[in-house]
């Protein structure tokens, strides 16, 4: 967008919208009820959650670099999208809209996170009958690819089959997931929606036929399991394969550049919740050292990840990568065996991805059971490590654990049950951004209600 929209700032949005410049409030719209326990400060991660007019987004050094992001037409429609939304919202009886429908500019754009037991606003899939359930589904399936919509489910059966296992429904089932939609389904007003839980948060924001589904979480523990039929779902397995081939494609003086660390810990990532304004240096080699061999196999590493919203703004996505390839880093850490726990970074002006092959969390005790295909139909096969306690999701209050500390075991090797510090193909985590200001649409909207300014709230 234009640099002199940028230097009126967040307080700018919220100024046109008729938000006071110091709102920290998760309040849905037309409620009177008090932000979730989930709210600022508490989003696991190791980070804290920032209100959406404190906004800046992920940078290198502090600084947004301008003129990233402008409203303009993709040519990609989406009415579907659309017109799941506004169906879904139909669907809601009066008490869950106002628990589920926010302001566009509304704090609950950052109030997320992975945890099982963070404590979140909005309608609980757990809550719907089975009517809302499919149209809250139809929302999914009309954002995302085919690809995403199945990655998306497995990773909520997954949940189930935790649960399960550890005999913990209450805290690791599929429908402990919610939903909560920013300002108002439309074709041509600034909306989105917001759909999480564990190991699965999809922010999805829509203006026009444009489309940001920034900050995306994506993840298992375990990565691997029976479901109840018995049908084996195992997950992430082509971006393992694909991100060793990646490392492995570089030549030694390359790798010598990439390679940050040669082990790794128990937990990398940078950018999870709560972490919406890190400030993220780039690392690695530079892709513009990469031959065109290899820069073709990094786009196609990307493509895994921003591929699973609908094709047709994927592709659009893509694009904008690939107009920003020469500024774009890789990095490594880890072993690069094709068994080993690794991570690594794909940061662009325009895109970050990180991909960590985590230490073991909440859910480790699962992780050796679920391979059983006899398990498929047990329950409480094994004892539940809930890591923090907590309230169920959907309880109020209770302590909000963050993902372990960086660093905390300088293994390499990957654990073989999910267990201890170190890192494990057993239990992934992975992030999509939008770097520079426009996770959330944020810089969209900024230059939106710059030339459409909205009337105040009275």
């Amino acid at each position: 967008m234009n640099r002199a929209l940028l230097l009126s700032g967040a307080a700018a949005v919220a100024a046109m919208t008729g938000c006071s410049s110091d709102n920290t409030s998760t309040t849905p719209t037309g409620s009177t009820a008090t932000p979730s326990a989930g709210g600022p400060g508490a989003p696991g991660g190791g980070g804290t959650m920032v209100s959406y007019t404190d906004f800046k987004g992920v940078t290198t050094d502090g600084t947004v670099v301008p003129d990233l992001f402008a409203v303009h037409s993709t040519g990609v429609s989406t009415a579907a999208v659309v017109a799941a939304g506004t169906a879904f919202v139909a669907a809601l009886t009066d008490a869950q809209k106002a628990e589920t429908l926010y302001d566009v500019t509304a704090d609950q754009w950052l109030n997320w996170s992975n945890i099982h037991n963070f404590s979140r606003n909005g309608v609980r899939m757990k809550d719907m009958t089975a009517a809302q359930q499919k149209a809250a589904l139809a929302v999914l399936q009309a954002g995302l690819s085919a690809e995403g919509l199945a990655l998306s489910n497995n990773i909520r059966k997954l949940n189930h089959v935790t649960g399960r296992l550890m005999g913990r429904l209450d805290q690791f089932d599929e429908d402990l997931y919610f939903i909560t939609v920013m300002g108002t389904p439309s074709q041509t007003e600034p909306w989105g929606w917001q759909f999480q839980g564990h190991h699965l948060v999809l922010n999805y924001f829509v203006l026009g036929d444009q489309v940001v589904m920034t900050p995306t979480f994506l993840g298992s523990e375990p990565r691997v399991g029976y479901y109840d039929d018995g049908t084996k779902i195992e997950l992430f397995t082509e971006e393992l394969a694909a991100g060793v081939a990646m490392i492995n494609a570089l030549d030694a003086s390359q790798k010598a550049e990439a390679i940050t660390a040669a082990t790794k810990g128990g937990t990398v990532n940078s950018t999870e919740a709560g972490k919406d304004n890190a400030v993220l240096p780039y690392a690695g080699i530079k892709v513009s050292e990469l031959t065109t061999a290899q820069q073709t196999r990094l786009l196609d590493l990307a493509n895994l990840f921003v591929g699973n919203m609908d094709t047709g703004h994927a592709a659009v996505k893509m694009a904008e990568i690939k107009d920003k390839l020469a500024e774009t880093y890789f990095a490594w850490q880890g072993p690069t065996t094709a068994d080993g726990a690794f991570y690594f970074r794909i940061q662009s002006p325009v895109i970050l991805i990180e991909f960590d092959c985590q230490g073991g969390g909440p859910a480790s005790g699962a992780v050796e059971a679920a391979l059983v295909p006899d398990n498929a139909t047990k329950t409480g096969v094994v004892s539940g490590n809930t890591q923090g306690g907590g309230p169920a999701p959907g309880g109020s209050g209770g302590p909000q654990p963050g993902s372990g500390p960086p660093g905390a075991d300088a293994s390499g090797g990957a654990a073989p049950g999910g267990g201890g510090g170190g890192g494990s193909r057993n239990h992934i985590h992975a992030v999509i951004r939008t770097p520079n200001g426009n996770d959330y649409g944020f810089d969209l909207l900024k230059e939106h209600l710059a030339t459409h300014p909205h009337p105040s709230a009275t």
